[in-house]
């Protein structure tokens, strides 16, 4: 019962803070929490044994044309 209070307070305080935010579930023992803010994306993951795992995506200020896309189908497709 304390993840599902720890996960709450977690929702309580972007709400109250402003911060946008979607659930998902990726893991079968996991909640996701993923936060977009300028320039980083969030995945918090509250896990069925309590704790808690962050992973911060960082954008590298970097704009791509359409040319980047063959990039995407050039080094990461099967």
């Amino acid at each position: 019962m304390e993840s599902l209070k720890r996960l709450l307070g977690f929702l309580n305080s972007l709400e109250d803070k402003k911060i946008d935010y979607k659930l998902n579930k990726i893991r079968n023992e996991a909640i996701m929490v993923e936060i977009a803010v300028p320039g980083q994306l969030w995945e918090v993951e509250f896990m069925d044994d309590g704790t808690i795992e962050i992973e911060k995506f960082i954008n590298d200020g970097g704009f791509y044309d359409g040319e980047e896309l063959k990039t995407l189908f050039e080094k990461f497709s099967d």
